[in-house]
């Protein structure tokens, strides 16, 4: 594919004409290279739940055509005239965000997630320049080198690819609620998210145990690092784990019974909730007064942590497990992830695109 800084490129990408309507082949258009603009060359795109719930309209609000994808892993094929932070040849990532409004307190903090106008998504939003942005389900990207992140040699770009919304996701929380040495932390679901929490919750120390429907995954979850793993589905399992937890984290995309999980906290102990449910979930008050626990949300970390994050991974050798697909099976691999036959995250290899 020939590309040029001169005018809109149109470029090779997966898409849903409508909500409901499986993917298909088209083209998309990409703004010219502009002077803090990095052309990625994208080699793997993780496909996330959240693919799925905005490919179906179940959140609300698509832009239809919609390309997917916001775990973006490729190479800088071209760079802005101004660009400083990386060169061509360079190995990068994009995750779920391309721009924000970069003045107010959180953007100013580090925390571009929480802009106050809202970050740009890098799908099914509209960009500063009222145009709306297309995902990672495609062959190349532009977008502008502040929201970018550099993955380290030590991660190969495949396994690499999941971190940039599965990694961080789960890492931010951590991280804000301190786990580590002597904390005992739980993740709810052993999925795209899950298995990336049980690692990550492991490398820093914690003591980490995976709540799952059934035991079916027990072996996956103690070879990822858990000591400890229980069925959610026998009820005796919330009675005897009562009172254990300093950190639950929930990763799936059902509602969940808020009060049987908080009942599992310690005192000041917190649940958070990285998986968005289409649904709303309901809560007893008396859940978190007694103990004095949080009830909390967790999405994305900004773009420093998210290199953090990256650079973590990389000192612990901790990447993705994932199925490589050719583009072609997209629509296979969303139905796969809905029936959870999946060990952990699907990705896909952009070059069959």
């Amino acid at each position: 594919m020939s590309v040029t800084t001169r005018a809109t490129t149109r470029v090779a990408a997966y898409a849903a004409p409508a909500p409901g309507v499986p993917l298909e082949r088209t083209t998309v258009p990409r703004r010219p290279v502009g002077p803090h603009d990095v052309l990625i060359d994208i080699k793997y795109a993780g496909i996330c739940h959240s693919d799925i719930h905005q490919v179906r309209d179940g959140w609300g609000e698509g832009i239809y055509p919609m390309v997917p994808g916001h775990e973006i892993a490729g190479v800088v094929a071209e760079v802005g005239a101004e660009v400083t932070r990386f060169a061509v040849g360079d190995r990068v990532g994009v995750g779920c965000m391309v721009d924000s409004c970069r003045v107010c307190e959180h953007c100013r903090s580090g925390q571009e997630q929480h802009c106050v106008q809202g970050m740009t998504g890098t799908y099914n939003a509209v960009g500063r320049d009222g145009e709306p942005t297309y995902g990672g389900y495609s062959t190349h990207l532009v977008v502008d080198e502040n929201y970018t992140v550099r993955i380290p040699e030590g991660l190969a770009l495949d396994v690499a690819a999941p971190l940039l919304c599965a990694g961080i996701t789960l890492y931010s929380p951590l991280r804000h609620w301190k786990a580590g040495p002597g904390k005992k932390v739980a993740v709810v679901g052993l999925g795209g998210l899950g298995h990336m929490g049980v690692k990550m919750a492991h490398a820093l120390g914690a003591e980490v145990t995976v709540l799952s429907q059934t035991l079916r995954k027990e072996a996956d979850g103690r070879r990822l690092g858990a000591t400890h793993f229980h069925a959610t589905g026998d009820e005796s399992t919330f009675e005897k784990l009562a009172g254990t937890f300093d950190l639950i984290l929930s990763t799936v995309s059902a509602p969940l019974a808020l009060d049987a999980y908080l009942g599992l906290l310690k005192v000041d102990g917190a649940l958070v909730n990285v998986g968005a449910p289409e649904e709303p979930v309901s809560l007893n008050l008396f859940s978190v007064i007694g103990g004095r626990k949080t009830l909390a949300g967790s999405m994305i970390g900004g773009i420093a942590e998210t290199q953090e994050m990256l650079d973590f991974c990389a000192e612990h050798g901790l990447g993705s497990e994932i199925e490589l697909i050719d583009a072609d099976h997209i629509n296979e691999a969303y139905a796969r992830v809905l029936s959870s036959d999946v060990r952990y995250r699907f990705v896909i290899d952009t070059s069959t695109i």
